[in-house]
Parts: structure tokens; sequence; C-alpha cells
């Protein structure tokens, strides 16, 4: 089967297998940045530039869909956040029917929610104490998502890396106002959030803000998906590093040898997120995991 999980900083691939062990087998898994929020927070359009960044990566993907042989009805292709708020939504969708022969799914927060649940907690290597809130932070959206054997409790929030950057920290390091001004917006999302993330016995993060800031905790001297998925952070170490990625310029943070120069630039509206979620919560660590909402769109198709 091939999953494409398409948000708005990223649009990933995923191609393989089911295991007669219950398990999934990975032939490919791809990332590229093509900002798909770009400006959308403020113009509510997909700009032509990020459509044309956005369909060549998925000209590239139709071409490891094919060379592997999978048929379209075992193709999924998820859009979230971008697309769910985008007049020209109509435009983007024509776009991955035309190059991929499947019809796109711009799915709702509740659907996003579940499969990055599903995603996320299937990976985990140990039994989490229960229930698990599930934290999957987008470039324009956050995901919150309390279970245990599944999600109970979820809620999609309009605040991401990119969508809150753009919104907020337009300084290069952002102001102490400008930071205020993002941690009022996000907590009160979270004043009007149904999730509790002090009901959580446990807090897994997912996706590229959270993994990013685990590979920066570690300091690793480059990305290594291995060493960063099942992590155990304290939350102090959370905090701490967020204080310190806010406090320095996009070339300082580029200069991080884990840094993804694609996330450099928005990397600290979403790690304020993650702040902001830990400190209503009466947990000491947080797991990270590298399965999110790509590896629960894998396991929908079997």
């Amino acid at each position: 089967m091939a999953a494409i999980d398409c948000g708005t900083n990223t649009i990933k691939l995923l191609v393989g297998s089911m295991l007669p062990s219950d398990g999934l087998s990975v032939d490919v898994r791809e990332m590229r940045m093509v900002r798909l929020g770009q400006d959308l927070d403020r113009t509510g359009r997909i700009a032509d530039e990020a459509l044309a960044r956005a369909f060549a990566a998925i000209d590239e993907y139709a071409e490891l869909i094919r060379a592997h042989g999978v048929p379209p009805e075992r193709v999924r292709f998820v859009a979230t956040s971008a697309s769910r708020d985008a007049a020209n939504a109509d435009v983007f969708v024509a776009g991955v029917r035309e190059r991929l022969g499947v019809e796109p799914e711009v799915v709702s927060g509740a659907v996003e929610a579940a499969l990055s649940f599903g995603g996320a907690v299937r990976n985990l290597r140990d039994r989490p104490d229960t229930p698990v809130l599930v934290v999957d932070i987008g470039g324009g959206s956050t995901e919150l998502i309390l279970g245990a054997t599944g999600p109970e409790a979820a809620d999609s929030m309009d605040i991401g890396s990119v969508r809150l950057t753009e919104r907020h920290l337009r300084s290069d390091p952002p102001t102490a106002a400008e930071i205020a001004a993002c941690v009022a917006d996000i907590d009160a999302h979270l004043d009007a959030c149904p999730v509790d993330p002090a009901d959580a016995a446990t807090v897994v993060g997912v996706a590229g803000t959270v993994t990013q800031l685990a590979a920066v905790v570690l300091d690793l001297a480059a990305y290594d998906r291995e060493l960063v998925d099942q992590q155990v952070l304290p939350v102090a170490d959370v905090h701490a590093t967020t204080d310190r990625l806010l406090a320095m310029t996009v070339a300082e943070r580029l200069a991080i040898a884990s840094m993804h120069p694609g996330r450099a630039d928005v990397i600290a509206a979403g790690v304020l997120i993650l702040d902001r979620v830990l400190r209503r919560s009466d947990v000491t660590s947080l797991v990270v995991s590298e399965s999110d909402i790509l590896d629960g769109i894998a396991w929908s198709l079997v």
C-alpha cells in the first residue's frame, strides 16, 4: 500500500506491505518540505508557488508508487489543515487527482486525530500508563487525542508552527512581546480545548516539531530517526530547549547540526505549543514517537 500525508509544512510518503506477524514492512519513507500553508493564515488561499512545490513532490511520489507496483485502490492520500482551510482547495484536489489517479481526502480534525493516535500508540515498544495523550503538532493545526486503546476524546486546534510563526513571531529572534502574544494565543486555544492535558498519565509527541526538538535535546551530530524514536525526554529539558530555541536567530538554529533547514524558521512556535501543553499536564517526561499520522494512514489500509 501507499500512504500520503499532506500537511501545512510537509508532504510524506510511506510505501509498505503487511507482514504475516501483523507488522508493517516499510519499503519507502520520504518527506518533502513544501510549505503548502505559506501565507494561508493571512490570505485564506494556497499560494501559487506553494502549489507548485507540492505538485513537484507529488510527481516524485507518483513515480515511486508506480515503481513499487501499488494499484490506485491501495493508495490513500490524506490532506489536513492547509487543505481544509483554503478557499482554492479545489485546485489542489484536482492537481492531486490528475497526478496520482486517486481522490485526495481532505479530512476533518477528528479523522486526523484518530489516525495520529493509531499511528503513534501502535508503535510504542513499552506499554504506556493510560490514559495516553497524543500531541500532534503540525504546521497549521495541533491535535490533542486522549485515550487508552483508542481515541476517547480529541480536538483539533488551529494553531501550528507555520501559522503561529506568521501570525506572531515576525522578528529574528522573536521579541518578548511577540512571544507573549504567541503564548496568549496558544493558551486561549487550550482553554477552549475539551481535551485536558492534566488527565494524561503518559504524553506521546509526534510529528516534525517534536522529533526535531528531541534531536536538539539529544545534541545529535545529524538527525537520526532510529535514535529519536521512543526517546523519553524529561519535561524540564523540553522547557529549557524551548527557551533556547526562542532566543536564537534562524541562522543560529540552522547551525545546529541536527536541524532540518525547512524547520529552522518555524520550530520555535512549534515547540512553544508543546511547552504550553506540557505545563498543563502532571507528567515529568515526554515520549517521542517517529510513527504518526502517516503510519496511521498506512494501518488504515491493512
